[in-house]
């Protein structure tokens, strides 16, 4: 199933699935910090693959991804995107709340310390088996999230191993844009799914959409 192929109705049906999923995934980060967590609206989109460098400024933009394969009903993975601002500043976020340290200064933007890594590894788990979890809760499909890898490198070079795997569905991802935000801190990143061949028809089946 080509994503750029579906009806409206489909459309919309799987931007609402982005809009639950990215609420949830605030829910769980509050409650890891125990303390209120907004959410603004998702910027929620059905985008070109090859666009999706672009919107996070270009191929040779130092990203941090935290790539989660999915099991189960549906196969396939779900991947979060920061920009290491945004990495850097939930990373110092989560360890000064949690842990009352913070992170070495002094090293160049694109290296983490390993509590960084941890830290950051461990919220992108947490958000995307909970943005998983609300999908499978709205849809009754057993969806098992797997142990999540995380990198750091150029957009293009990060995405390179899900285009792999997704171009055999099409041109077309479910990109969602997000913006957490707690007091003075926000944090955006962007969340995308890439299911395999099968998967998109088994969500639309199991709302009774396609």
């Amino acid at each position: 199933m080509d994503i750029g192929k579906m009806s409206m109705y489909e459309i919309d049906t799987l931007k609402e699935i982005g809009n639950i999923g990215a609420s949830s995934a605030a829910t769980a980060l509050a409650k890891i910090l125990g303390k209120r967590v907004s959410l603004s609206l998702p910027n929620v989109r059905i985008l070109e693959f090859k666009n999706v460098c672009h919107m996070l400024g270009g191929e040779e933009v130092v990203v941090v991804g935290i790539l989660q394969p999915m099991r189960g009903d549906m196969n396939g993975h779900i991947m979060f995107l920061l920009r290491l601002n945004a990495a850097h500043d939930l990373a110092d976020f989560l360890l000064s709340e949690m842990l009352n340290v913070t992170g070495d200064k002094s090293r160049p933007p694109e290296e983490f310390d390993e509590m960084e890594v941890s830290a950051l590894r461990e919220i992108g788990n947490i958000m995307i088996s909970s943005y998983l979890a609300a999908i499978s809760d709205l849809t009754g499909l057993r969806i098992i999230p797997c142990v999540p890898e995380m990198a750091v490198d150029m957009s293009g070079a990060i995405l390179s191993v899900p285009a792999i795997e997704f171009g055999k569905i099409g041109d077309y991802v479910l990109y969602i844009e997000t913006v957490f935000s707690q007091g003075a801190t926000k944090v955006e990143g962007q969340f995308f799914m890439i299911p395999d061949i099968n998967s998109y028809s088994v969500l639309l089946d199991a709302l009774g959409v396609s």
